[in-house]
């Protein structure tokens, strides 16, 4: 495995953390905590690309911005609204459905091959998802709304992770990443204060939005830049199936959910996918 892709791992593993901190911080208006994480990982990324000199890698073009500031705020903006229309657990498998959108889209967009081995890893990842929201899955007609915002996750985070690597971004240099983290903070500040009223953190919300903005809405984003650019996608793609199943333990211990046979099967079946498709050569 490539240092590369190794990269990429790392932030995976951050990310198993980030279903739980937004539950911490669920108090929070969805925009308003997509606000305050992204001026956090902005601002630590910033010092770091100042402190190494690398101040002229934020000056980028137009589409590299829009390519940015578009997935970053597009995902988070979904996520943290899906966590708060919806319940907790299936939220966050249902957005993990990203990992197989990446590993198809990796064929048409970077023109790489699948093979039997991979494909058959994202069709027990499918048959796990849909196993918890397919027939016979209970939940309130309510928290629809927050399952298609979860989909909506999925496919932003998927084409903004595959795309990434194509010729016009590939040299965007990961230090920029920084500057989308803070212009992402600045778009959903002014968002949120259109449409939302702020509310004031409690100290274990501002915990989490601390947590958040140095992890998962942090560090892993220049990881999994590093990841995308010049490591494998397809096998970070399926790899990425492990991450649910952490996220998903972590939220039941912290008693944001309840363990089920149905949600014990659909986890099982995501992370065999999983484990399947990164055997693959």
């Amino acid at each position: 495995m490539s240092p590369a892709t190794l990269a990429g791992c790392g932030a995976l593993l951050l990310w198993a953390f980030l279903a739980l901190l937004s539950r911490l911080a669920a108090g929070l208006p969805p925009l308003q905590l997509t606000a305050m994480g992204f001026a956090v990982g902005g601002l630590v990324g910033l010092v770091a690309v100042l402190a190494r000199g690398e101040a002229a890698t934020l000056r980028q073009k137009p589409i590299a911005w829009l390519h940015g500031v578009g997935g970053l705020f597009g995902y988070h903006a979904l996520y943290f609204l899906a966590f708060a229309l919806a319940p907790a657990v299936e939220v966050n498998l249902i957005n993990y459905l990203w990992p197989l959108l990446i590993v198809l889209l990796s064929a048409p967009i970077r023109r790489m091959r699948l093979g039997p081995a991979r494909l058959a890893g994202v069709g027990l990842g499918v048959l796990g998802c849909a196993l918890l929201v397919g027939p016979g899955a209970s939940f309130p007609p309510e928290a629809i709304p927050g399952f298609v915002a979860a989909l909506g996750c999925a496919v932003v985070w998927s084409v903004y992770s595959v795309t990434s690597g194509l010729p016009a971004l590939a040299r965007v240099p990961t230090g920029a990443v920084a500057g989308f983290c803070l212009a992402t903070a600045a778009l959903a500040a002014l968002v949120h204060l259109a449409f939302e009223t702020t509310v004031r953190p409690t100290a274990r919300e501002w915990l989490a939005v601390l947590a958040l903005g140095l992890g998962p809405v942090g560090a892993a984003f220049f990881l999994w830049d590093v990841g995308m650019k010049r490591g494998d996608p397809r096998l970070l793609g399926t790899l990425a199936y492990a991450v649910p199943v952490a996220s998903t333990l972590l939220l039941i211990a912290a008693g944001e959910g309840q363990m089920s046979l149905r949600i014990a099967a659909a986890t099982l079946l995501v992370a065999g996918g999983g484990f399947i498709a990164a055997r693959a050569r």
